[in-house]
């Protein structure tokens, strides 16, 4: 079968996630990268490209010259991956939806809710799909997680706690020369929510994306702890779910001594369920009135869902990579699917424009809240 002609826009020198993307769509070797527009400047890209391995000629200077050209070539790309700041991935996207190319976009969907809005009016006029990379939905216990839930083995789902800290901002690493730090704190590149667009994303889409949920209203309290910090670098956020289930979400990034510390637990009227980021190979299940019980990738208690996206005989662990590649081997589905004229099952849990929506509305929303003094409000 025919490799996928991948294009990336974005994901030049010295950018952490678009090497990890390109591992990523590499690992089931699915996709075939063959052209980039991967840097802000036109020799940046050129020469970054090149460095890939990539052919001068598909070495662009701008995602609108890539978009062109590749559209025009017999043998141009068929999907694009856009890995760069916040507020390119809507004039990104729109450029390659127009043209009929698939995109796979980096979370969140835009910086703006109402980037969003626009964004969402070209993918419902483009026969191309739209991929949203919330990577730790492609966990193998996550999978697990959600299928329990969603089969009622534990009931209706009254608590879910929800929890990403990291320390990487701790000090002012904006001022320090760190290119990570100073477009992810720059409100006009990432949006208003700093900690609460960057990770508070990602614990907004598990626990919806495992309860099957969605919040109706929430309660949040940001702070930018770091003086002279444009956006929040932590988050307290209390969330009321639709059905009556409650919640809290706490994001960080000022908490020494976390990593990358996403945790998720879930309870309800017949059990709990508790996973956490830094160790994925497990899963606790606790039936209320039995003892805990630790369900492990690949072994015996392993569902079929887990079963799908796991790789490697039980034991062997797989993380953030594998994650992030059963991502791209859905989109691969869903995308050959698309080419033969149907519709692939891969996007009932591919993440998309909705789950893109919807954490756009959850930053939005704790934005509103905190400046009123933590008021309720309405997603």
């Amino acid at each position: 079968m025919a490799k996928i002609r991948l294009g990336m826009v974005g994901g030049g020198k010295d950018a952490f996630i678009g090497a990890v993307h390109r591992i990523a769509a590499r690992i089931d070797g699915q996709f075939d990268l063959v052209a980039g527009a991967l840097s802000s400047t036109a020799e940046k890209s050129r020469d970054s490209g090149l460095a890939l391995g990539l052919a001068a000629d598909r070495c662009y200077g701008s995602f609108d010259e890539m978009a062109a050209a590749e559209a025009a070539r017999p043998d141009g790309i068929e999907a694009v991956a856009i890995v760069t700041p916040n507020h390119v991935h809507a004039a990104a996207a729109k450029a390659f939806l127009a043209r009929g190319i698939h995109v796979i976009c980096d979370k969140p969907l835009t910086a703006t809710l109402d980037q969003a809005a626009d964004l969402a009016e070209a993918i419902g006029a483009s026969k191309a799909l739209f991929i949203l990379t919330h990577n730790y939905t492609g966990y193998p216990m996550i999978r697990q997680a959600r299928d329990m839930v969603a089969s009622g083995q534990l009931g209706t789902i009254r608590v879910v706690q929800v929890e990403y800290p990291q320390d990487w901002l701790t000090e002012a690493s904006e001022a320090s020369g760190s290119k990570q730090a100073e477009w992810r704190t720059d409100p006009e590149r990432s949006g208003a929510g700093g900690s609460t667009g960057d990770i508070g994303t990602h614990a907004h889409n598990l626990a919806c994306f495992v309860t099957g949920l969605k919040v109706e209203k929430l309660a949040a309290d940001l702070q930018s702890f770091v003086p002279g910090r444009r956006v929040d670098d932590n988050g307290h956020v209390l969330l009321r779910f639709e059905g009556g289930a409650r919640g809290m979400l706490w994001c960080s990034q000022v908490a020494p001594g976390n990593e990358n510390a996403l945790r998720l637990r879930v309870y309800g009227e017949k059990g709990g369920l508790e996973w956490a980021q830094e160790d994925p190979n497990y899963l606790w299940f606790t039936p209320f009135g039995q003892p805990k019980r630790l369900l492990t990738r690949g072994g015996s208690g392993a569902n079929p869902a887990a079963a799908a996206v796991s790789r490697t005989p039980g034991g062997h662990p797989e993380g953030y990579l594998e994650g992030f590649a059963n991502i791209y081997a859905g989109a691969a589905e869903a995308i050959r699917a698309a080419q033969a004229g149907g519709r692939s099952a891969a996007l009932d849990v591919l993440p998309g424009l909705e789950a893109g929506l919807q954490g756009m509305r959850f930053v939005d929303a704790c934005v509103r809240s905190s400046r009123q003094d933590a008021a309720w409000v309405a997603l």
